[in-house]
């Protein structure tokens, strides 16, 4: 990725989920409309909903077990029909963008004093005494939003890259340098973490809700790393300032990377879609003792499709014993456990670090990473 006054050129190596090449052509002429399209932000999947006929309910506060389930109960109660949904949980610190209907029409709600009963009674159950931060909760009317990137501003504005106390223990996190290219005027940011995908927008986007511009960059991954790095400067014009402003983004470029990798079980559930499924699934999580760390729900042509990753309520593996029983519960072709019932890889303490840039600038700050 590199850019120079008003051009910029960018190339990208990309495969299909299973990591084949893209061969599907009516799949390459859709990548090349949406790039050549100022409307680019379409996708199939429902990650944008722009119906009138939802309410947009956007929710941040500290993240607890149960928390999703007793949302979900909320909405139940008052007959709320949810639609789509994501939930993300970093750091103690938890986010939700929600499109919900009226149960008995089917459409948008309207009524302005059943959307403050929601609003207030959802603002309760954010609620925690033990916390300082005040929890937010909005209902509007859609609007055009990308569901992941919103999340992102969410989780920002929650400062979740302040770690709690709770938090700090021995696990590795991705790895992240930042250093000034005085020659250059360029702050260089580098990140070394386990390869995924959407890492390369997740870090992007924090770079821009930080207000800081990528003028050059590049992206390697092999089968379970990935390698950032990124000439930035923020939108003054100017690079980092000072210890204090590169410490922050080395923390916000972690949360970036880890927010939507939480560590845990995968779950898969994928049934006939009726009013008060999650409510149900949820419970059924909470009464077996799990923590849904994420969880992703959407609907469609009377289907539902639930994605969630869980760990036990202190935050550890999940026991099979828990599974066999929830496979009780809920039937055997309604669930599937994506992966090994085992603890989640983490990439290695001693990662090499790959500068995709070292022959287009001569900075005097490469010498301390031991570059000729």
């Amino acid at each position: 990725m590199s850019s120079d006054g008003v051009w910029f050129m960018n190339v990208f190596y990309v495969t299909d989920d299973h990591g084949n090449k893209i061969r599907d052509e009516g799949i390459i002429n859709c990548i090349e409309k949406a790039l050549e399209n100022d409307a680019c932000m379409v996708n199939s999947t429902g990650k944008i909903l722009l119906s009138k006929d939802h309410n947009l309910i956007e929710l941040t506060g500290t993240d607890r077990p149960g928390l999703l389930s007793e949302v979900c109960a909320v909405l139940t109660d008052l007959r709320c029909n949810v639609v789509n949904a994501e939930i993300w949980a970093h750091n103690a610190r938890a986010a939700a963008v929600i499109h919900i209907t009226d149960q008995s029409t089917g459409a948008a709600i309207e009524d302005p004093r059943k959307l403050s009963l929601i609003k207030k009674l959802l603002y309760n159950v954010l609620k925690d005494h033990g916390d300082f931060r005040t929890p937010i909760v909005s209902i509007s009317a859609p609007v055009e939003i990308h569901t992941g990137r919103r999340l992102h501003q969410m989780m920002f504005a929650a400062r979740d890259f302040e770690r709690p106390d709770s938090e700090i223990d021995g696990s590795v996190r991705p790895d992240v340098t930042v250093l000034d290219c005085p020659g250059r005027d360029y702050t260089v940011v580098t990140a070394t973490s386990i390869d995924r995908p959407k890492l390369l927008f997740d870090t992007v986007c924090t770079l821009t809700d930080m207000q800081y511009l990528v003028f050059h960059g590049a992206v390697v991954t092999d089968s379970k790393k990935a390698y950032q790095e990124y000439y930035i400067r923020h939108v003054d014009g100017f690079p980092t300032s000072s210890e204090a402003e590169r410490q922050r983004v080395i923390e916000c470029i972690q949360a970036a990377i880890e927010r939507r990798a939480s560590e845990g079980l995968q779950l898969e559930l994928f049934t006939d879609d009726h009013f008060g499924l999650l409510s149900y699934i949820t419970r059924i999580l909470r009464e077996n003792g799990l923590w849904a760390k994420s969880a992703e729900i959407s609907t469609r042509n009377g289907k539902a499709k639930h994605n969630y990753i869980v760990t036990d309520v202190s935050g550890n593996p999940v026991d099979p014993k828990t599974i066999f029983l929830i496979h009780q519960q809920m039937g055997q072709t309604v669930l599937q456990v994506k992966g090994n019932l085992s603890v989640p890889p983490k990439f290695p303490q001693e990662t090499s670090r790959s500068f995709l840039f070292r022959g287009l600038f001569r900075c005097p700050s490469f010498q301390n990473f031991g570059l000729s």
